[in-house]
């Protein structure tokens, strides 16, 4: 079974996805429905939760083999569990993915997290240290 992976946050940018797995991966714009994207309360990543109306963009990744989805449930911690729902590609085609809800909605704070405003260094430098040999 093929297993795609939606993401909305830090593994968007490929100097994040490429530090946590091995695996090359075709990947396309695609977004989800009825979730919310925001900035968890004092850092630089987001967390989605259900809400109504709402969407996500993000970036799929397709057919992730079972080492790398390990390698992301990890990285992506307690803070998050891994669930399925469907998101749709620039066509329109609509495909089962996984993807990560944040646990804690009251972690999140009220501001919308954009991607074009990502301190990547700086989450770099604080959360990919491991796999950079620092």
């Amino acid at each position: 079974m093929s297993i795609h992976v939606f993401t909305y946050g830090s593994l968007m940018f490929p100097e994040v996805w490429q530090r946590v797995v091995r695996g090359r991966y075709a990947s396309q714009p695609a977004c989800i429905e009825n979730h919310q994207r925001y900035a968890v309360s004092g850092d630089t990543y987001p967390g989605i939760v259900i809400e109504a109306g709402a969407g996500v963009a993000g970036l799929l990744y397709r057919d992730i083999d079972a080492a790398d989805l390990a390698a992301l449930d990890h990285f992506e911690g307690d803070a998050y569990h891994r669930i399925g729902l469907q998101a749709t590609t620039g066509d329109g085609t609509l495909v089962d993915v996984q993807t990560y809800l944040f646990r804690d909605p009251a972690g999140l704070s009220d501001q919308p997290w954009l991607p074009h405003a990502f301190q990547l260094q700086r989450f770099l430098d604080s959360y990919c240290r491991d796999k950079l040999g620092s």
